[in-house]
């Protein structure tokens, strides 16, 4: 193990874990909750989610997900709303139709989350003056922006690629590869795990860009995000022959806004040569942009992401 990593888990041990009795109560499986010390973001806490079947005598495919506090639980959540992600990938595993895999649930930065999850290349193209639209003013928090100092993406890309995945492929029973290291998310958390396989697209095999958010930031009309995300995209989109990408959006809500933009990217995925072999975007009329639309559809991006090889 390179000496990095063995001082990433002193420092992980160091840090003790939550007290049991705050762990999310799952239908099925097992929660392992990680309170994490990152030189990269500071105090994070991960859940890791382990199916019932879970032995250290097999291997494991790797879901990371977005807004881990969200996954599993809604008696824990702001909102009372969750994924149910545990239901739904025990009910894929009982039915044979997606490879065995552990989830990891990052919980997101509370008020930076915006900050977290927002792109940085994009970001660094915009002029001065976009940039002082879609952001605020350390004295004055706005959670419709991002904070001043520009997007910390960079920095949690780097906590999830060289210290959260190595610490996971050491202590739990998992293949390492792309092929098997899927990333998911749903708004911001969409938009992060798609800049996700495209900056690291070694690491990442597949995402599952769930109401992606275009937008980027809550601003009206005037909004520089997105085309500056899909000229982004344009260019760094990751090679069709190694990667599957998924896309969603609903109609009603927040949603309404990402047809025309989702359209655009969707051109953008036929040009760099992806297919219906490694690509989907489906649109669900009459679901809003929430954990309940999210997870009454949460069975066909997990298919799509686990599909097994021989399906």
């Amino acid at each position: 193990m390179k000496l990095k990593h063995l001082f990433f888990l002193f420092i992980l041990f160091s840090h003790p874990l939550f007290a049991e009795d705050t762990l999310p109560i799952t239908s099925s499986g097992t929660i392992k909750r990680l309170q994490l010390n990152s030189k990269f973001i500071g105090t994070r806490t991960v859940d890791v989610w382990l199916p019932e079947s879970y032995s250290t005598d097999k291997k494991y495919s790797v879901l990371y997900m977005q807004d881990g506090q969200m996954l599993f639980d809604s008696s824990n959540t702001w909102n009372k709303l969750e994924w149910g992600v545990d239901e739904t990938l025990t009910s894929l595993i009982n039915q044979n139709k997606i490879q065995t895999c552990i989830v990891v649930g990052i919980w997101n930065a509370g008020k930076r989350r915006r900050t977290e999850y927002f792109p940085a290349i994009p970001f660094d193209i915009l002029s001065p003056k976009e940039k002082a639209l879609i952001t605020f003013p350390d004295s004055a928090y706005d959670s419709q922006r991002i904070e001043v100092s520009g997007p910390q993406s960079e920095n949690y890309l780097k906590f999830l690629v060289d210290e959260l995945k190595p610490y996971i492929d050491s202590n739990f029973s998992t293949y390492s590869d792309r092929q098997h290291t899927c990333i998911a998310g749903a708004s911001m958390g969409g938009l992060i795990s798609l800049y996700a396989i495209c900056e690291y697209p070694s690491i990442f095999g597949a995402a599952a860009c769930i109401s992606t958010h275009w937008p980027g930031v809550n601003i009206g009309d005037l909004n520089p995000v997105p085309n500056a995300i899909l000229r982004y995209l344009k260019i760094h989109l990751p090679s069709p022959q190694t990667h599957r990408i998924y896309y969603d959006y609903g109609s009603l809500t927040r949603d309404a806004e990402y047809k025309p933009f989702q359209l655009i990217a969707d051109q953008l995925m036929i040009k760099k040569g992806y297919t219906n072999l490694n690509w989907t975007t489906k649109e669900f009329i009459g679901d809003s942009h929430s954990e309940k639309s999210w997870s009454k559809r949460l069975a066909i991006p997990m298919e799509f992401l686990l599909k097994k090889k021989n399906q």
